[in-house]
């Protein structure tokens, strides 16, 4: 059989995009929303997110699932990735501290939609496998450090948005702390039976404002706190 090419993977993207619309409309009550921002949408079409998983599924890459990327860690089934970043409402002048790196898709997503993404992954070896392969993509405006993502990354704070990919019983106080006044968080929450994504708001007088979105499951934060 012959391995699949580009043109192939452009047809399998454009199916999980499809995919990502049905659930969308099956979930549009939950989210409050009929679709997601097109911007969102064009984004998952624009990056190849075979490059984004182990070599052994890149033939499944495309389906609407989570998948195994080592470590007991998975990267998110598409729909979650892009519920995350729509939630997140990225602005193209925005500056985006995402926590949980992995091999890098998220990554790359919200790449195509900030200013600048710096990123922060605790196990190094994703964060090496992340910088190849965004470097690959010519992805410029991404930027890796290994460390406790609870931390957030102090030194280029205070962000506009804040992505986390891992599971907390509560918001990392440091992560607070480097959101801008009308900044926004997006993370799951809860313990692992019960974790539900949270959209949290910083107003202009640094009190904070939590909205639910749907029921989640991710694995825990890790800290070296």
């Amino acid at each position: 059989m012959k391995p699949m090419n580009e043109k192939h993977f452009a047809i399998l993207r454009r199916h999980m995009v499809e995919v990502i619309g049905i659930h969308v409309d099956c979930f549009g009550d939950e989210l409050g929303k009929p679709a997601f921002d097109n911007r969102v949408l064009e984004a998952m079409l624009r990056v190849p997110r075979h490059l984004f998983v182990p070599e052994a599924l890149i033939h499944v890459a495309y389906q609407d699932t989570p998948l195994p990327i080592g470590f007991n860690k998975t990267i998110s089934q598409p729909f979650i990735s892009a519920l995350m970043t729509d939630l997140l409402a990225v602005e193209p002048q925005d500056t985006v501290l995402e926590i949980g790196t992995g091999l890098g898709f998220q990554t790359a997503v919200l790449a195509e939609l900030a200013a600048e993404v710096w990123s922060v992954e605790i196990v190094e070896e994703f964060a090496t496998e992340a910088e190849l392969r965004l470097g690959q993509l010519g992805c410029t405006n991404a930027h890796i450090r290994v460390g406790d993502g609870s931390r957030g990354w102090a030194e280029h704070a205070p962000f506009d948005k804040i992505l986390v990919t891992a599971a907390a019983d509560n918001p990392p106080a440091m992560l607070l702390e480097q959101l801008k006044p009308g900044g926004r968080l997006v993370m799951p929450l809860g313990p692992a039976d019960a974790q539900r994504l949270i959209v949290i708001e910083k107003d202009t007088t640094g009190n904070f404002l939590g909205r639910e979105s749907i029921p989640v499951r991710f694995t825990q934060l890790e800290t070296t706190l």
